[in-house]
């Protein structure tokens, strides 16, 4: 809203005024913006919640420290999706449809943490949101925005039908419609836009049921959270800098780098909920807040043409996703051979076998944000290593 009333005002010579024209000013203020928007807002939202006696039910009893943390507020993603909208709706340029298809991704991810959370915390059913229905409103989206690139104009699907970015390969274009190599793809183009959208899709589950599993110790999710999306804000960049863009030789898209902005204000807001999140957590962001940011980060990574780089950058929630699914396999298959189930991991997700292990809680998560730090650096510098 302000970047049209500043465009405005450029109109009319006003002096100052074009300073809204600059992404990297507009960037800044995002952050700003969503920092003070979460620790103020922040700050009395979790006394309305602990007023209203509405906190955490259910923990791990058998893991250190997990008793205390009974009855802290949860579902702080509130402040989270509070904090990214604020700035985005001040200063974005809200016809970008890369902007729109992301605050659309915030509020549905958002409604669906918000019921799981709720049934959780009033309904006092442990469960939540049945898996199908939750599983479905996550293929919604990828639908949706699928069909949103394919559809759009401003997409640049016409100028990059289905391509993405591969790592460390010169030519380092890579179309979805080579997968389906058996059809001739000039007369069922239709094809290839299938199998972009089940990619999509799937990366769009995958990626926000990873945030929702690293979401289990005080401030893993949203500290690891900040880390992938600044590694997305410098490709944002990038990709959207025609002189950048050619120099490393990658897709340039127009109207991309209004990325810089949302990601700016998702990274103020997963930081300024970190202030409230660091152990001793005094609230929990519930699946209100990592189903969304999840979300966020994997449509973002789809929208710069890096999907494909999520296994690194992200790599703390899929090594979290994947020590639930080898926790889960290695159990039936020792249970179906031996006939008594064993364990892969002393508990999954990994996060608390290291719980069990002995290792403290901060110093767990101080780690792994130093790993994902370690593999953000390593997803930036493969625009060079090819």
């Amino acid at each position: 809203m302000l970047y049209y009333l500043f465009k405005y005002l450029q109109e009319l010579g006003v002096p100052g005024s074009g300073l809204f024209n600059f992404i990297s000013f507009r960037s800044g203020m995002a952050v700003i913006t969503s920092l003070l928007t979460t620790l103020i807002f922040g700050k009395w939202f979790i006394a309305y919640m602990r007023s209203r006696q509405i906190g955490e039910s259910v923990r791990d009893l058998y893991l250190d420290g997990q008793k205390q943390k009974i009855g802290t507020p949860t579902m702080g993603g509130i402040m989270i999706i509070a904090a990214i909208i604020i700035p985005v709706l001040l200063f974005a340029e809200l016809s970008n449809t890369y902007i729109l298809l992301l605050l659309f991704t915030t509020l549905w991810l958002g409604a669906v943490g918000f019921a799981d959370d709720y049934i959780k915390v009033f309904k006092k059913n442990k469960d939540g949101l049945n898996s199908r229905a939750k599983l479905a409103a996550q293929i919604f989206l990828g639908i949706v925005v699928g069909l949103a690139i394919y559809l759009s104009p401003d997409t640049l699907a016409s100028t990059f039908p289905l391509k993405t970015t591969l790592p460390f390969v010169k030519d380092n274009e890579f179309d979805y419609s080579r997968i389906a190599w058996f059809v001739d793809s000039d007369q069922y183009p239709w094809v290839g836009w299938i199998i972009f959208i089940a990619v999509v899709t799937f990366i769009i589950t995958a990626v926000s049921n990873g945030a929702n599993m690293t979401d289990g110790l005080d401030g893993l999710a949203s500290g690891t959270s900040a880390v992938s999306a600044a590694t997305l804000l410098v490709f944002a960049y990038l990709s959207g800098n025609v002189i950048f863009s050619q120099y490393l030789k990658i897709m340039y898209l127009p109207g991309i780098g209004e990325l810089v902005v949302f990601t700016s204000a998702f990274i103020g807001a997963t930081i300024g909920f970190l202030w409230y999140n660091a152990y001793p957590a005094q609230i929990f962001m519930g699946d209100t807040g990592s189903l969304t940011i999840g979300g966020i980060i994997a449509v973002i990574a789809i929208l710069v043409r890096k999907e494909l780089l999520i296994p690194i950058f992200c790599g703390i929630f899929l090594i979290e996703n994947i020590s639930v699914m080898a926790q889960v396999w290695y159990f039936k298959r020792t249970l179906k051979k031996y006939g008594c189930g064993m364990h892969l991991f002393l508990m999954a997700p990994l996060h608390h076998h290291y719980q069990k292990k002995g290792i403290p809680e901060p110093k767990i998560v101080a780690r792994f944000i130093i790993v994902a730090i370690i593999l953000a650096v390593v997803s930036v510098i493969t625009l060079k290593i090819r």
